[in-house]
C-alpha cells in the first residue's frame, strides 16, 4: 500500500511586497526543510504581507512554523501581515500563537520591587500573629490531654516523667550550682567597694540574699534549663516530626501530647523549683565566701544578718516563679519541635527559635512578676 502523496510546503515571492505559501504545512509536508522555509524571508527588506491562500493542510507543526515566520526577526523591523488563510486553519494558528506568548511570558523573569519597610513590618506582624495563634492552639491541646490525665491517672507515664526528671533536674545540678556560686561571688564583689566606703560591710548579706533569692537564682536557673533542656525538647520532637514518628503516633490513635509533652511538663515543674532552691544555696555560699575575703564578714555574722534581712515572703517569691518558668520552657520547646518541617536544617532552626523564645518569654514573665509584686507590696 502506497503512502498518499503530500504536496511539500513551499514559499515563493510573487512580488517584492508579498510572499505566497503553498502546499501542505504539516510535519510531513515541511520535512527537514522547515527552518529554511521560515528563515528565508527574514533577509528580504520589502516584504509586507504573506499570502496563505495556497495552504492545503495545516497541523500543529505547520502552525508553529507559520507563527515563527510571521514573528521572526526582520532586518528593517517591519511586521508581516497574514492574509488569505483558510478559515478552518485560523483557530489552530491562534492557539499556537497564544501558547507561544504564554511561554515567552514565563521565560522572562518578573522584576519585583524590593519590599518596603512597611511591607516587611506587616509580614512580620502577620507571621507573629499566626505563630501566636498556633501556640494558643497547642496550649489548648495540651490542656485537654492534661484533663484526660487527671481523669485517668493510670495513663500517666511515670517512667517518662522520672527519666525527664533526671535529665532536666539531677543532670543540671552541676552547671546550675557552678553558675549560681559565681553569680553570688560577682554580686558580693561588685557591692563590696561601695559598702566598704560607708562602713556597711554587714549589709552585703542583704544585697546578696535579696538579689539571689528573689531574682537572680530563679532567673539564671530558668535560662540555663531553657538552653539545656528546652533545646533538647525541640530537637527530639523535631527529629520525630521529620522522620514521621509523630504522624505514626496519630495513626495509631496515640496522643503526642500525652506521650511527649505532659511527661516533660510534669518533670520540669517539679525539677525547676528544686534547682532554684539549690541555686539559692550556692549563690548565698558564693556571697559568703566573697564577703569573708573582701569585707571580713564571717560566715556566722553573714547568716545572722541574712535571716533578718530576707523574709520568708521574699524566699517564696523566688520559688513561686520557677513553675511558671518551667511551663514556659516546656511549651515553647515542644511547640517549636512540632512545627519542624523538611529536613535536618529545619530541626536546627526550630531548636534555635525555641531557645531564643524561651529565654525572651522567661525574662518577660520575670518582669511582669516584678511589677505585680510591687503593686501587691510583696
Amino acid at each position: 500500500m502506497k503512502t498518499p502523496s503530500v504536496a511539500p510546503a513551499a514559499v515563493s515571492q510573487t512580488t517584492p511586497q508579498i510572499i505566497t505559501l503553498s502546499g501542505c504545512w504539516t510535519a510531513l509536508g515541511l520535512g527537514a526543510h522547515a527552518q529554511d522555509l521560515v528563515l528565508r524571508p527574514a533577509t528580504a527588506q520589502a516584504l509586507l504581507a504573506v499570502d496563505a491562500s495556497g495552504i492545503e493542510a495545516l497541523d500543529t507543526a505547520g502552525a508553529w512554523a507559520l507563527h515563527t515566520l510571521l514573528a521572526g526577526p526582520r532586518g528593517d523591523g517591519a511586521m508581516l501581515s497574514l492574509r488569505g488563510l483558510p478559515t478552518e486553519f485560523s483557530a489552530l494558528l491562534e492557539t499556537v500563537r497564544q501558547h507561544a506568548m504564554a511561554q515567552a511570558h514565563e521565560a522572562v523573569p518578573a522584576v519585583l520591587a524590593a519590599p518596603s519597610v512597611w511591607e516587611n513590618t506587616g509580614r512580620g506582624a502577620v507571621s507573629a500573629l499566626a505563630q501566636f495563634l498556633a501556640m494558643l492552639s497547642f496550649v489548648g491541646e495540651s490542656a485537654q490531654a492534661l484533663v484526660v490525665w487527671l481523669q485517668h491517672p493510670s495513663r500517666i507515664r511515670w517512667r517518662a516523667v522520672l527519666f525527664n526528671l533526671r535529665s532536666a533536674g539531677f543532670d543540671a545540678l552541676a552547671i546550675v550550682g557552678l553558675l549560681s556560686f559565681l553569680l553570688g561571688v560577682v554580686v558580693a564583689y561588685q557591692g563590696a567597694d561601695q559598702l566598704r566606703q560607708y562602713g556597711a560591710n554587714i549589709f552585703v548579706a542583704d544585697l546578696v540574699g535579696l538579689s539571689m533569692l528573689r531574682e537572680f537564682a530563679p532567673l539564671i536557673t530558668a535560662i540555663i534549663v531553657a538552653g539545656r533542656s528546652g533545646s533538647a525538647y525541640a530537637a527530639q520532637i523535631g527529629t520525630m516530626a521529620v522522620t514521621e514518628e509523630i504522624d505514626a503516633m496519630r495513626t495509631l490513635g496515640l496522643s503526642p501530647q500525652e506521650l511527649l509533652v505532659l511527661p516533660k511538663m510534669l518533670a520540669l515543674v517539679i525539677a525547676l523549683p528544686l534547682l532554684t532552691v539549690f541555686a539559692d544555696a550556692m549563690g548565698i555560699l558564693g556571697g559568703m565566701v566573697m564577703a569573708k575575703t573582701q569585707l571580713g564578714v564571717g560566715f556566722g555574722e553573714f547568716l545572722d544578718r541574712l535571716v533578718k534581712a530576707v523574709s520568708i515572703t521574699s524566699y517564696l517569691v523566688g520559688i513561686g516563679k520557677a513553675p511558671v518558668f518551667a511551663a514556659i520552657i516546656v511549651v515553647v520547646g515542644c511547640f517549636q519541635g512540632f512545627r519542624t518541617q523538611g529536613g535536618a536544617d529545619s530541626v536546627g532552626r526550630q531548636t534555635t527559635r525555641s531557645v531564643v523564645q524561651s529565654i525572651f518569654l522567661v525574662i518577660v514573665a520575670d518582669a511582669l512578676f516584678s511589677v505585680a509584686f510591687s503593686l501587691l507590696d510583696m
